[in-house]
């Protein structure tokens, strides 16, 4: 189990598009995967609806679990998705 924290850094935080992409880059991995907000509240990161959830906006710290099959790359690849400044606007 690969555990790790980070800040979102897009301007307008983890809305529909970056979702998206995070969903999009995470889609089919057979292992567990929970990104948390800083309230505790989880989300799966292959769901675009269950990370908006997390409601996480620009200079929201957030955690990552991924615990399966190359666990350390998959997690390197979330958070890379999840604190990437994205050049679209809402």
């Amino acid at each position: 189990m690969v555990k790790r924290e980070g800040k979102v850094k897009n301007a307008y935080g983890i809305h529909c598009r970056p979702s998206a992409e995070v969903a999009k880059a995470v889609k089919g991995y057979s292992g567990r995967l929970e990104v948390f907000n800083s309230e505790g509240k989880k989300a799966d990161p292959r769901s675009v609806l269950a990370l908006l959830s997390l409601t996480l906006t620009c200079g929201d710290c957030f955690s990552v679990v991924v615990d399966g099959p190359e666990e350390a790359s998959v997690c390197d690849t979330l958070m890379a998705c999840l604190e990437k400044e994205y050049d679209f606007q809402r």
